[in-house]
Parts: C-alpha cells; sequence; structure tokens
C-alpha cells in the first residue's frame, strides 16, 4: 500500500511538473502576443504617416523564409553563443519567456523588417548620443522598437506619446512642455534625452539595469512592490511573477528585439535596401511661426511638413518663449531662410488679426452626449485627422466603421 501511494505520489508531481510547465509556457506566449500586438498597433500607424503613405508602402518586398519549426529547432546553445557575441551591459538571458518572444518578433519582422530597418538608420544617431551623455548602455535604444514601433506619432491607448512613450506627468518632470499647441513627447531629439535622463535617474535608484528598464515601463513604485512581494529579491527574473503583466513581457520583448535585429539574416529574414523617402535637416526659429507660411514659402504640403514636426499639435511654432526646431526636408532648407523674415512678418499680422485656435481636439469637433465628433473639412484626410485627436488611423478607421481611406467634406467621425 505504501508503495502506491509513493507511485501515486511521482506520477502527480511529473503530471504537475508538466502542467505548469505548460501553463508557464503559455503564459509566456500570451504575454509576448500582448508586446508585439502594442507593437504592431504603433507600426501600423506609421505605415499611414505622410511620407510612408506616398514612397514607402508599395515598396516593401521584404522576402521572408522565416519557419517557426526551423526556429524551435534551433538549440538554445546556439541563441545563447549569439547573445554572447553582442556584449551587451543588459543580461541576454534567455529562457522560455525570451524564447517566445523572438520567435513572435522574427515573425511580426517578417512583413515589418524594412521599414523598421529605414527608421532604425534614421534615429539610432539621435538615440545613442542621447544615451551616451547620461551613461546609459547603447543597447536600450533598442526600446524604442518595443515602445513605439520607431513611430515619432505614436499614442498608446492609455496615452503615453512620441518615440519614447512618455505620459504626460513624467514628460513635464524631464521637461518636455506639453500644452494645447506643443507636445515635446513627440521631438525625437528632446525626447531622447528625456529618456536617456529617466533611465539614468532610475539605475541610480536600482542599481540593476533591468530593474530601471523595468520602472521605464510600469512605473519604480510597481518594482519596489513586486521586490517586496518576494521577499526582497532584486533580480528581475525572481521578481518576475510579481509585476503587472506588461511589465512580465517588457525585458523578455527588449532582449528579443536586440536579438532579431542582430540575427534576422541567420533566420531566413532578406529586407530590400530602401532609401529613405526625404532626407532632413532642421532650422531654429525665435518668433512664433505659422507652419502654413512655412508650407507656402518652400513649397510643401502641409500633411508633409506637419509629418515632419509631429510635435506641434497647431499650424503655430510658438517659439517666441523658447528657441524650436522646424524639421523640413534637406532641399527646402534654403528656400526657407530666403524667406524667413516674410514668413516671420506674415505670421505676426496673422497672428494678430486672428490668434490661433488651441484646443487640443482642433476646430471642427463637437462633443455630444454618446461622444466626441469631428467634422471633415477641405484638405482632410484620415491621417491628418488621426494626428490632430492624439489616436491611430486604424482606430479612428474602426470606430467608424471605416474600410478604405475615404471620407467627405461634412461627413461627421466619433473620435
Amino acid at each position: 500500500m505504501k508503495c502506491k501511494i509513493i507511485v501515486l505520489f511521482v506520477l502527480f508531481s511529473v503530471f504537475w511538473q508538466g502542467f505548469n510547465a505548460k501553463g508557464q509556457g503559455e503564459a509566456a506566449q500570451s504575454d509576448a502576443e500582448l508586446m508585439t500586438r502594442r507593437y504592431s498597433e504603433s507600426y501600423d500607424s506609421l505605415l499611414d504617416s505622410y511620407y510612408m503613405r506616398r514612397f514607402i508602402h508599395h515598396r516593401l518586398h521584404s522576402s521572408s523564409t522565416f519557419s517557426v519549426e526551423e526556429f524551435d529547432a534551433v538549440p538554445d546553445s546556439v541563441l545563447e553563443a549569439r547573445m554572447r557575441a553582442l556584449h551587451t551591459v543588459v543580461p541576454m538571458t534567455l529562457n522560455d519567456e525570451v524564447r517566445a518572444h523572438i520567435r513572435l518578433y522574427l515573425r511580426i519582422m517578417s512583413r515589418r523588417l524594412d521599414l523598421t530597418l529605414l527608421q532604425k538608420e534614421r534615429f539610432f544617431p539621435l538615440f545613442g548620443e542621447a544615451l551616451d551623455r547620461y551613461g546609459v548602455p547603447d543597447e536600450v535604444k533598442y526600446l524604442t522598437i518595443v515602445e513605439s514601433a520607431l513611430n515619432p506619432e505614436a499614442t498608446s491607448r492609455v496615452g503615453a506619446a512620441g518615440l519614447w512613450q512618455f505620459m504626460y506627468n513624467t514628460g513635464r518632470v524631464y521637461d518636455l512642455e506639453v500644452n494645447s499647441v506643443l507636445d515635446e513627447r513627440r521631438d525625437a531629439i528632446k525626447a531622447s534625452y528625456a529618456a536617456a535622463r529617466y533611465l539614468s535617474d532610475l539605475h541610480r535608484v536600482f542599481n540593476d539595469w533591468t530593474l530601471a528598464i523595468a520602472a521605464y515601463n510600469c512605473g519604480p513604485g510597481n518594482i519596489n512592490k513586486a521586490i517586496a512581494r518576494s521577499g526582497g529579491k532584486r533580480d528581475f527574473w525572481e521578481i518576475y511573477y510579481n509585476l503587472p503583466r506588461e511589465t512580465r513581457g517588457y525585458i523578455p520583448s527588449l532582449i528579443a528585439v536586440i536579438y532579431v535585429m542582430h540575427y534576422y539574416e541567420a533566420h531566413g529574414l532578406r529586407p530590400s535596401r530602401l532609401e529613405s523617402p526625404v532626407r532632413t535637416d532642421t532650422v531654429m526659429v525665435d518668433r512664433d511661426v505659422l507652419l502654413y507660411y512655412v508650407a507656402r514659402s518652400t513649397g510643401m504640403e502641409m500633411e508633409a511638413l506637419h509629418s515632419l514636426n509631429p510635435q506641434y499639435r497647431v499650424d503655430l511654432v510658438p517659439a517666441s518663449s523658447g528657441r524650436l526646431a522646424i524639421t523640413l526636408p534637406t532641399g527646402k532648407v534654403e528656400s526657407f531662410l530666403k524667406a524667413q523674415d516674410s514668413i516671420y512678418a506674415w505670421s505676426a499680422d496673422s497672428l494678430l488679426r486672428r490668434p490661433v485656435k488651441v484646443s487640443p481636439a482642433g476646430k471642427g469637433t463637437a462633443r455630444g452626449g454618446s461622444g466626441q465628433y469631428y467634422t471633415v473639412r477641405k484638405g482632410d484626410t484620415l491621417s491628418s485627422i488621426a494626428r490632430k485627436h492624439g489616436i491611430s488611423v486604424a482606430t479612428l478607421k474602426k470606430r467608424n466603421g471605416l474600410k478604405g481611406d475615404n471620407i467627405r467634406v461634412g461627413q461627421k467621425l466619433k473620435i
């Protein structure tokens, strides 16, 4: 009888270990899907931006031979050796959770790698300089792929904005101006320096880069709670199950993205070599400027100008309170400089006669009992309307049951 009990106990233990491992594997897959869904939403919004819609979308031809089965057959020892070769300060831990994230990111990158590499070339030099100034490990720049898919116009469901997805209050703490006319969370340069400062401060609190990065996602308070609930343990993987769900997937996502961005070719991904649709430069202004006159003087479309300057929420660049930058195509800088004095004069005259309305919702918005609506005006596009209201084009379409991109003047859209 005693032997039977022992055998049953052993069988139950084996069953429970298998069941528990299966549960953890499914949880890892679920957390990975949560994070990659967030990436995909930001990426899809990026595709609808002005330059991508006109010059890039129809040229995305990356050929992918990625196979989930082939990836699953790659031994852990091979993945670990590749990770060690990257020589990162952030520990490149490999476990079931990280492996699940690598698998999912390889799968979604098989359709999105072209544009991600193009944006990486555009923004990573900016990030590297900011991170270096504040002593943040260089590999942390890959966090922007996790956060926003390298989309400076990205807006999360909870209101985080820009490449680094700053929340309103955190942005203000780190000197990012956010008001009715200006949102510096969407300014690539200023937001990068703010993110580097914030990460550096978090590292001073936790003395651990993995915990600092996790705190960037959920706040230091939640990390401290997880540490307390784990009996004082201060290793990310030891406090893993006491963290908020999204944060559990945050570090595995970062590790996965770093891996995928270095080793995508080893898994059959072959991106097209795209040229950037526009080379840009910045001009500094120290007086209020209306973007309408910048566009008119340089021969640009307003939507194109807004796409390059998503930090300006209305047509006004409020530079009278401090010098601000306007990003232009390189070929348009000379035109701007030649007309600069006229642009200042026209802007000052227009603002004197008719001040800009700075409602964040924008002109044409009406509020009713069932929600917020926008009346389509001449020249509006889904992209410009979505940007004005801080939502993605996909969200705007979903709320209004739109299948295509066609809208008409006078049409009311639910925001």
